[in-house]
Formats: structure tokens, C-alpha cells, sequence
């Protein structure tokens, strides 16, 4: 009776440790898959760029639409530098979504060489002023090639437009510039500026190196007029970045990505912009995901790797999420099953190869160093986050000038 009790003691242990080296197991190849992933696409990035445009025969027509929801502290500036433009002024209109600005403001803009179109909701989102201006557009029997989307806060280059102009002469039909932080003024500023970069370096540059799709940031894009008409309007739910990658993807279009054309954003300053600004992230992309995966089998019939590779973007975690639990995972491994943690370090190791040459050099400086202690932080913020997935949609980022 007691040898069968040690008996069933030791298989009920050896059954339970079978079961830990299994999860530990499959864990590990799932992190390693997210991990590999980022570091092919970060090496890629380093190589030469898959094409040039050169100087365009024709200089197209362009609407520039701005939707600006209670953006009073920037958007006369975001304004007044796009007027700056080295592209001929008769060849584009800036058009301001104006939702909830003082009336100061509307006066202010009133006097400048653009368009206003005035809504007046607390529930008008970035899509809703999207699809207002191309209402206005078609009810004023406006004619335009091709549309610019920015943000309030984002100021450019003046060779902005026809460093545009000339890609899409070459054949784009879809395209995104480099988006970079124009502050820097805070731990999470900094933090969130390194994010974009990484962002740029793996799902832009290294993307378009090998051939796939550039990813979309929500602004500093370009469309074809009737493409982006088409698509816009179809889009009923949050986060139009998401929308339009998912449609133009399964249509087989491709997004490419300009370099060397920089749209200037500002990044959130503090933990609580963050917080709210990540939670509308999650949730957009996590509708995606939900709204495209019951495609996904008939793209890899049709060899549509673009759609299929943004699908497997959007069931990764959100990499401070992944670096932050591998992490944890390593450190509880030590103190329980050291030769199983090694392993895990290893993989740490590779993601820190990995964030290293995704990140430019100019942004590894005395601000990088002090915002370090910061990333513990954020990285609670967006595990909680986890839990908010399909709260309330619309979080309004404020933005300043200063």
C-alpha cells in the first residue's frame, strides 16, 4: 500500500514535470518566432534601398487634408510651415477638418490660402473627418490627383510634395514617408520617438527591402485620390491606419515607403497620453486582426504574403510587452530552473541585438540613458492595456506647441 502511494506520488510529479517543460517549451518557440521575426527584418533594413524615383515630367494636384479635432495650440504652425512648400501653390489645397476649435482660430485660418470644412461633435473621429472632407470635395466639384493625409501637429520639409509627386509619377499607388519625433522633452517622448524608429527600421524599411509592404502610421501618407475615395469610405470602425492596410493588402497594393521624406510628429509627453493613446492602438489593431484572420486562407491560396505578413504583425505583442516578459520569464527561470533560464537570456540577448541596429544612432544620446528607468513603467501601462482591448474608442491625444 505505501510503495503504490510513492508510486502514484512519483508519476502525479513526473506527469507535473513533464507538463512544466512542455509549456516552458512551447512558450519559448512562440517568443522565439515573434523575435526571429523582428531581427530578419531589423538586419534588412541596413540593406540599399530596392529603388530611386528621379525627377517627375508631371506635377500633379494634390488635396492636403488635416483633420484637426481641438488642435488650437498647433495647428496654425502645422499650417503656416506646409505653406512653405517648394511645389507650386496652385497645384495643392490644404483642407482643415476643423472639429471643436475656438472661434479665433477659425478666423485665424480664414485667412490663410486653404479650406475649412466645420464639424462640431465630441464623437467625430479622425475617419468621420476623413470622410467629411471627401464629401466636401465631391460636393464642390473639386478635382484632385491625389490626397496627403497629416496629422495637426505634423510640420514637413518643403521638398515634401514633390519628393511625393515624383514617387507616385514612378507608379505608387500607396505610400508612407518617415515619420520622426519632432520633441524629446520627456522620458516617455523619448521612449515613444525610439518606438517610431524601430517601427520604421522593421515594418517600413526592412519590409520594403525584401519586397513586402510598408507599413501605414496614420498620417504622413499618400494616396491615389480614387483609391483612398473607395477605401475611406468603406470604413466604419477605429483606426483608418489598420483599415486601409487590410483593404489595400487583400486588393494586392502595394504601400511603399519613403525614406528620405520626413513628416515631423509629436510624441506623447506623459504616461497618461501613453496609456490611453496605446489602449486605442490595441484596440484597433485587435479589431483588424478579429475582421481579417477568416481571410487569411484564402490569401495564402492566392499568395497574398503582404495581407497574410500584416496579419502575423498584428497577433504579436506590443514589444515592450514582449521584451518586458521575456524578461520576467528569465528572471523567474533563474531562481527556479537555471540551465531552462539560459535559454531565455539567450533569446534576450537576440532582441537586444535586434532593438540595436533597428535604432538610428542619433537617438541613442544622454536622453535615451536617463529614460531607461521609464520603460518598467510603460511596460505595466501596456500589460494593463491587455484588459482595456475594445473599451472606449475615442481618446483624444492632446498636443502642444511647446
Amino acid at each position: 500500500m505505501i510503495e503504490q502511494f510513492f508510486q502514484t506520488g512519483g508519476y502525479f510529479i513526473e506527469k507535473q514535470e513533464h507538463l512544466y517543460l512542455l509549456a516552458d517549451a512551447i512558450l519559448f518557440l512562440c517568443f522565439l518566432v515573434f523575435v526571429l521575426y523582428l531581427f530578419i527584418f531589423a538586419i534588412n533594413s541596413k540593406r540599399t534601398p530596392l529603388y530611386t524615383y528621379p525627377v517627375a515630367k508631371k506635377k500633379y494636384r494634390f488635396a492636403v487634408l488635416f483633420p484637426a479635432y481641438k488642435e488650437d495650440q498647433v495647428i496654425l504652425d502645422s499650417i503656416n510651415s506646409f505653406l512653405q512648400q517648394e511645389y507650386p501653390q496652385e497645384l495643392y489645397d490644404i483642407i482643415v477638418i476643423s472639429n471643436q476649435m475656438s472661434p479665433e482660430t477659425i478666423e485665424s485660418l480664414g485667412n490663410l490660402p486653404i479650406k475649412v470644412v466645420e464639424v462640431n461633435s465630441d464623437k467625430c473621429t479622425k475617419i468621420d473627418a476623413l470622410q467629411k472632407a471627401i464629401e466636401y470635395i465631391e460636393k464642390e466639384n473639386l478635382r484632385y490627383d491625389n490626397v496627403v493625409i497629416l496629422d495637426a501637429d505634423n510640420v514637413v520639409d518643403p521638398s515634401y510634395l514633390q519628393k511625393i509627386n515624383d514617387a507616385l509619377y514612378a507608379g505608387c499607388s500607396v505610400l508612407q514617408t518617415h515619420r520622426v519625433a519632432k520633441n524629446r522633452d520627456s522620458s516617455v517622448a523619448v521612449l515613444d520617438s525610439i518606438s517610431e524608429e524601430i517601427n520604421n527600421s522593421i515594418f517600413r524599411k526592412g519590409h520594403t527591402r525584401l519586397g513586402f509592404s510598408s507599413a501605414l502610421s496614420g498620417s504622413g501618407t499618400a494616396f491615389e485620390y480614387d483609391l483612398f475615395k473607395e477605401t475611406i469610405e468603406g470604413c466604419n470602425g477605429i483606426g483608418e491606419d489598420k483599415y486601409m492596410e487590410r483593404v489595400l493588402l487583400f486588393q494586392n497594393i502595394y504601400i511603399e515607403y519613403l525614406e528620405d521624406v520626413y513628416t515631423y510628429d509629436e510624441k506623447v509627453r506623459g504616461r497618461k497620453d501613453f496609456y490611453n493613446q496605446r489602449q486605442r492602438w490595441l484596440t484597433t489593431q485587435f479589431s483588424n486582426l478579429l475582421s481579417g484572420i477568416f481571410k487569411m486562407p484564402a490569401a495564402m491560396l492566392k499568395g497574398k504574403w503582404d495581407y497574410c505578413d500584416k496579419l502575423f504583425q498584428w497577433m504579436m505583442p506590443p514589444r515592450v510587452l514582449l521584451l518586458g516578459f521575456i524578461i520576467l520569464i528569465a528572471l523567474i527561470l533563474t531562481v527556479l530552473d537555471f540551465v531552462a533560464s539560459i535559454k531565455w537570456w539567450s533569446l534576450l540577448l537576440l532582441l537586444g541585438i535586434t532593438f540595436s541596429i533597428a535604432v538610428p544612432d542619433y537617438l541613442v544620446d544622454k536622453k535615451f540613458t536617463r529614460a531607461i528607468i521609464a520603460v518598467p513603467s510603460l511596460f505595466i501601462l501596456m500589460f494593463l492595456n491587455i484588459f482595456r482591448i475594445g473599451g472606449r474608442h475615442f481618446a483624444h491625444t492632446r498636443h502642444s506647441n511647446k
